[in-house]
């Protein structure tokens, strides 16, 4: 009778013998199924944590001796060239070697992923050779944190850094108990909690020593960046950077990133607190001199003042028995000497706290090389002094 090419139905499945099987006696699994042309026949077993892989190309599978490790569950696969088919759930046929009974052997406990960041799902999976099979409890650093269960995995959907630490699992049955060896659950996350400090705070004076001091919370520890604008001062696992004689010009705005390489973070410190911090002094005696050092009638002569004086003294420059200053300034610049310009010029530095004065004498005769001395007065609350320099 003629028969139409046709794909495999669905497969049925035997074993043999039926019923409790010994460890070390032998079984035989069938497969059969109606196709045109004949099918071929490939036997699965499947695996908790991975894809069922092939064990065998044949019609009839059998297992000699059967052991501990043939426990679970088989089907088969019928396929020809116009198609395939795979037994149904329903008649699957869980295939169970059922051993001497027994309590779990030593649990093993496997993690998956094997590197964990914050907020992915991770299962912990837990196994024990049993007979009756073993019931699962999970435990972490001996605090419960399930009730018992027939399921052998734990699952953290959205894992946090609080869920780092050790973890054992227990397979019990009837006959008795075993405990896993411990694993290490050590959850990774981005920089977070960023702070930033300086000291000594408050009022520091120019030249002291300054600490900038950055931190955060992050697994593994994060790297450091400080920048003042745009320019990188320092970079290390250290947030630490000292300003070891600080000047007005290090005042302005300080970032710190923090860094690895789940994340960053970034905190400000404004260093506004920098001041030159002296007590306050009237001007010292001012230092006045002439240039050029030899005087020559229509040159041009520049006299110069200065003194030491916090705050900064002002300077004025006046020319004796006349009421109106001749320059305001530190330098006063007589262009075109003559004559008429001989007499005594003094320079006044005055601050908040006192003044100074210090007189040069200009004698200017025509055609001639000129000599000038220096009279200083000294003005203070507290004395008055004059002296005489040539």
């Amino acid at each position: 009778m003629f028969s139409l090419p046709d794909a495999p139905r669905v497969p049925s499945v035997s074993m043999y013998p039926m019923g409790e099987i010994n460890e070390g006696s032998s079984v035989t699994l069938t497969c059969w199924s109606d196709a045109n042309p004949a099918a071929k026949y490939t036997w699965y077993k499947r695996n908790l944590n991975s894809e069922p892989q092939p064990l065998r190309e044949t019609l009839t599978f059998v297992l000699r001796p059967v052991q501990s490790s043939n426990s679970g569950e088989y089907f088969c696969e019928a396929e020809n060239k116009f198609g395939r088919n795979t037994s149904e759930s329903t008649v699957i046929d869980l295939f169970y070697v059922a051993l001497f009974s027994d309590r779990p052997n030593l649990p093993s406990v496997s993690v998956s992923p094997s590197e964990i960041v914050e907020g992915s799902s991770v299962t912990l999976t837990c196994s024990s050779d049993a007979n009756p099979a073993a019931k699962y409890t999970w435990y972490k650093s001996d605090t419960h944190l399930k009730s018992i269960h027939e399921e052998p995995q734990f699952v953290f959907r959205s894992i946090t850094s609080s869920d780092s630490g050790q973890y054992y699992c227990e397979a019990g049955n009837k006959l008795g108990k075993n405990r896993s060896e411990s694993v290490s659950i050590d959850v990774k996350y981005a920089p977070r909690d960023s702070s930033v400090s300086v000291y000594p705070m408050g009022e520091v004076n120019e030249g002291s020593s300054v600490t900038l001091t950055c931190s955060s919370d992050a697994n593994p520890a994060a790297n450091y960046t400080w920048y003042k604008g745009n320019q990188t001062i320092h970079h290390g696992l250290e947030g630490i950077y000292r300003f070891t004689s600080i000047s007005s010009k290090d005042k302005g705005t300080y970032n710190c990133k923090s860094e690895n390489k789940y994340g960053n973070k970034s905190s400000s410190i404004s260093v506004d607190i920098v001041y030159v911090h002296y007590l306050p002094d009237p001007p010292n005696l001012p230092s006045v001199s002439v240039s050029p050092s030899e005087i020559v009638e229509g040159s041009s002569v520049t006299l110069t003042c200065s003194s030491d004086a916090n705050p900064a003294a002002d300077y004025t420059w006046y020319k004796e028995n006349e009421e109106s200053p001749k320059a305001s300034g530190q330098i006063f610049t007589i262009t075109d000497i003559r004559a008429e310009h001989s007499g005594n010029y003094y320079c006044e530095a005055q601050n908040s706290v006192g003044r100074h004065n210090n007189t040069l004498h200009l004698t200017v005769d025509p055609g001639k090389v000129s000599q000038y001395c220096i009279i200083c007065k000294c003005v203070h609350p507290y004395f008055f002094k004059t002296r005489k320099v040539w």
